[in-house]
């Protein structure tokens, strides 16, 4: 028969067992060979840009692209808790609040900044001897009748951040009115950046019948850096008045598996490197006060100093309501 001592002493020394097995099998769990980074369909960065970070930790980084921002703030709000991958680059002030709400990340930093504006195509406007417009009020006005082609704020960051300009602009009490206007003169939506710039934009690669379009402050350098002939100026140019400030975060996916790993990827996007390769790669402007901004970017990218802002709070309370009367004004 057992004394109780020795019951005791079997127990004790069954759950040391059970604790050194449980610490033998974490110490030699495997360590990620590579880290996964969400982001949208225009992230872009510079051609070996992750080797330093490889050659750093041993983890490679395997970007996946999930659509433009709307859409991949949706599909990550789908799999919250379960993520796709580890690090999300790209949700922006615009959509924040609804990655908020369904506790997408552990945590978010910004990592980049610039602004939604309306671009427009010099050569179409100078061909015809039509003044460029420069104001929200201008795009409405029948001497711009069927040139703008915007994106649909439900899905497309640019397309939300163009609607909350308007807002921003025009006031609570104004901005339907002005949109009812503007589908009056014929504005064209379609679902995501992509489309509008590379397609329906006429001042741009896809040659469309469009000359004013929303996309960036910093599209202008692009076109001379990705120009099929050398050029020394962009043959777009930027409404300035028209201008939303646009800022995007960076942060770990909750649930991710390699959180560890994860962290560290979100240090090396924020340091000085990768911020510096973002200007003509990304086209936006770095966080980090150290990165120094190249030529190309200072000459031509535009950086209003007085944007157009709406805080992340009021998006959030009022965000559902304005897009669901954008719809019944514009897609009816």
């Amino acid at each position: 028969m057992k004394t109780p001592r020795i019951i005791s002493t079997i127990a004790a020394l069954t759950a040391l067992s059970a604790l050194a097995a449980a610490c033998s099998s974490k110490a030699t769990a495997p360590a990620p060979t590579e880290v996964v980074l969400v982001a949208y369909d225009a992230f872009t960065p510079e051609e070996g840009i992750f080797n330093d970070f490889t050659k750093d930790t041993g983890v490679t980084v395997k970007v996946v692209t999930a659509g433009d921002t709307g859409t991949m703030v949706s599909k990550a709000i789908l799999t919250a808790g379960n993520p796709e991958g580890d690090v999300m680059w790209g949700i922006d002030n615009t959509f924040l609040s609804r990655a908020q709400e369904a506790n997408v990340l552990t945590d978010y930093t910004p990592v980049d900044e610039g602004d939604i504006c309306v671009n427009y195509d010099k050569n179409w406007f100078a061909s015809r001897n039509i003044p460029v417009p420069t104001s929200f009020e201008d795009l409405a006005k029948p001497t711009y009748k069927n040139l703008l082609v915007v994106q649909d704020p439900t899905t497309s960051s640019p397309g939300l951040g163009f609607l909350l300009g308007t807002l921003a602009h025009f006031g609570e009490e104004k901005w339907r009115n002005y949109w009812t206007a503007l589908t009056q003169n014929n504005v064209k939506v379609v679902s995501d950046w992509t489309s509008a710039y590379t397609v329906e934009f006429s001042g741009s690669s896809g040659k469309g019948k469009y000359p004013l379009v929303v996309s960036y402050g910093s599209s202008p350098p692009a076109e001379v850096l990705y120009s099929a002939t050398p050029i020394d100026t962009p043959p777009t140019g930027v409404i300035e008045k028209t201008c939303f400030r646009q800022t995007e975060y960076v942060g770990v996916l909750r649930g991710t598996k390699n959180e560890a790993i994860a962290q560290k990827l979100v240090d090396f996007l924020l340091d000085t490197k990768f911020q510096e390769s973002m200007p003509l790669t990304l086209f936006v402007f770095p966080v980090n006060p150290n990165a120094q901004l190249p030529k190309l970017f200072t000459d031509f990218a535009v950086r209003p100093k007085t944007p157009l802002t709406i805080s992340p709070i009021e998006i959030e309370e009022n965000r559902d309501t304005w897009i669901d009367s954008w719809r019944s004004l514009v897609l009816r």
